[in-house]
């Protein structure tokens, strides 16, 4: 059987290539000071606290329109009338949802049947009762869900949200 007489230059390069890369990386990783990795790591986004209606506000399955987390990002809130994962007030049954699709920026519209929130440009589907948990479509992602929070009065503030809105580098903008 005849070899190939340039598999070993082959893997000398390609060893040599790599070796040299990983030197390269070390040598950027050494040379960013321990601070400025330290505060990577902890970087956090300050979510602001918008009042975004009352509990006596909110009829059952029937969304309410609000923006979060400025005017420029429209979302819904919803009594679905039983407790769910990340439900809010004292049922544990209030969710509030960005509408704009993940996939590609589309408005959605909410079908209290099924309690999803369905995308009309390539019908990505989004389960409101499992933390938006995408049952169907092109999405790669769940939808961006409210943090809420209601105080005594009844008062409804969204105070962050767990997934990044669509053609957004950061949810607030500066």
């Amino acid at each position: 059987m005849k070899r190939c007489p340039n598999l070993v230059d082959t893997g000398r390069r390609q060893f040599l290539r790599g070796t040299g890369l990983a030197a390269a990386g070390l040598a950027t990783a050494a040379a960013i000071p321990h601070e400025a990795k330290a505060a990577s790591t902890l970087a956090r986004v300050s979510y602001p606290a918008n009042r975004l209606g009352n509990v006596s506000e909110l009829k059952l399955n029937e969304p309410v329109d609000v923006s979060y987390p400025d005017a420029d990002a429209p979302g819904v809130l919803i009594k679905l009338g039983q407790r769910v994962e990340g439900g809010a007030g004292p049922d544990g049954d209030i969710v509030g949802f960005s509408t704009v699709c993940p996939h590609k920026g589309f408005p959605m519209n909410y079908n209290a049947g099924d309690r999803t929130l369905n995308c009309p440009g390539h019908y990505s589907r989004f389960d409101v009762e499992k933390g938006g948990q995408q049952v169907w479509g092109q999405a790669t992602q769940n939808l961006p869900q409210y943090v809420l929070r209601v105080d005594a009065k009844g008062d409804i503030y969204a105070e962050g949200l767990d997934e990044l809105l669509y053609g957004r580098l950061n949810n607030v903008l500066a």
